[in-house]
């Protein structure tokens, strides 16, 4: 069965633009990857200055993703240059997901 992460940011809402372009422009070495599926960053509502943010990936398996985060693709995708400061406020929540029920 499938398996899904998914990231959970707060995003400062005056660079939310900056933020979403930096997403556009990373190379995540995502496609080269044995069991990756897809991705999406999703865009939530904004409320009292911030706005919710999600990177949504399928992989194939659990394994798949674990062999991922343990690869130099890993390392190279997450090595970029460092978001600027106050522009994530507080550190990404990481979730994990078994697909249980698909229709």
């Amino acid at each position: 069965m499938a398996y899904i992460t998914m990231n959970n940011f707060q995003v400062a809402a005056e660079q939310a633009e900056e933020f979403e372009a930096r997403w556009r422009q990373r190379r995540s070495h995502l496609q080269e990857v044995p069991g990756f599926e897809s991705f999406r960053l999703l865009r939530g509502d904004e409320s009292e200055g911030v706005v919710h943010y999600a990177s949504h990936a399928v992989w194939a398996s659990k394994e798949a993703f674990e062999a991922w985060t343990k690869s130099d693709h890993f390392a190279q995708a997450h090595g970029g240059d460092p978001l600027p400061e106050g522009m994530v406020l507080g550190h990404p929540k990481l979730q994990r997901f078994e697909i249980v029920l698909q229709s």
